[in-house]
């Protein structure tokens, strides 16, 4: 009987546990033995492997964040470290793993499939910036508390006709930011990936009290150069000029915290068979993804180094809105 392992690394992601559940059940139909291994690669290096059966991922499918755990290891990303893996690995019987996680996961995947070992990728990362998937595990979820968090500031922002602004996660992709503030009805988006300057927003705050709306949202992205202090204490240096000032809400990690919605599970889920599936048929290096509603794999290979892009048109499209 064959082994397969399967490991969750880098920021968790809302759905992680549901496509472990898949994995580990359908590689056990296809008569696999399936091994989790806990706190990523950091656990992977320490032969940190613990036997999933069916009963071991009942009742996780609905639990946020990652059972298996996660971890960033610095090791694993030196040549020695990689050969501990590899070596734990074989020592303990595995024949192929899968790895649930996102840009910096799929390079470790990477890296173990350039040495001959067999791994499947599973996109997932709440960034929402990883190649070879439309969508990853964890978007929907993270934009739902995004958008939960702009509605609930839009009725105290309208009770005392203020201005806030809204950050969000995402490190280096606005995508969560343009995605929320589309969808929430934000004033201004602040995002990496297209250059805003405060004068900008502070007009947009401007005009939309111009045109009698009684309050003002701007979310704006982490990994921005204006990110969401930074454009709060310039309007505060200026407020006797603006005639206003921005206070600050930061989702932060609870964007990946909660239940996963039924998008993330459902997605998660189609993921986790399909890994397992790729595994069994001997199709290795690859990363299982979405596109235009379909599973797909993509070589690994090219997926390394690439950051999806932001569609111009959905900046255009928020801006438009914005009136």
């Amino acid at each position: 009987m064959k082994r397969i392992a399967v490991l969750t690394s880098g920021g968790d992601a809302p759905g992680m546990n549901a496509a472990i559940r898949a994995v580990t059940r359908t590689a056990l139909d296809k008569g696999f033995e399936v091994f989790g291994v806990r706190h990523g690669y950091a656990g992977l290096i320490a032969g940190s492997f613990v036997p999933l059966g069916v009963r071991d991922v009942g009742g996780i499918m609905q639990r946020g964040g990652t059972v298996l755990g996660s971890a960033r290891s610095a090791e694993f990303r030196t040549a020695a470290g990689l050969e501990k893996a590899i070596r734990q690995l074989k020592q303990n019987g595995i024949d192929g793993l899968v790895v649930i996680g996102g840009n910096g996961s799929q390079t470790g995947s990477y890296s173990l499939a350039e040495a001959g070992f067999p791994v499947v990728g599973i996109a997932s990362t709440i960034d929402n910036d990883l190649c070879g998937s439309d969508v990853t595990i964890g978007v929907d979820t993270a934009l739902n508390i995004a958008l939960e968090t702009i509605d609930r500031l839009k009725v105290t922002a309208s009770s005392h006709q203020r201005a806030f602004i809204v950050e969000t996660m995402g490190r280096g992709s606005g995508y969560l930011a343009l995605m929320a503030g589309i969808a929430g009805g934000a004033e201004a988006v602040v995002i990496p990936e297209f250059e805003t300057e405060p004068e900008q927003v502070a007009a947009e705050i401007r005009r939309s009290y111009d045109r009698g709306k009684p309050h003002a949202i701007v979310v704006v992205a982490e990994g921005a150069r204006w990110n969401a202090h930074a454009l709060a204490d310039y309007v505060t240096q200026h407020k006797a000029r603006l005639g206003f000032e921005l206070r600050v809400t930061i989702i932060g990690y609870m964007q990946r915290g909660g239940a996963p919605t039924y998008q993330d599970r459902f997605l998660a889920t189609r993921f986790g068979a399909k890994a397992a599936e790729e595994i069994a048929a001997g199709n290795y290096g690859v990363l299982v993804g979405l596109s235009r509603n379909e599973i797909i794999t993509t070589p690994l290979a090219e997926i390394v180094g690439c950051q999806k892009p932001i569609d111009p048109a959905l900046f255009e499209l928020a801006r438009v809105l914005s009136k």
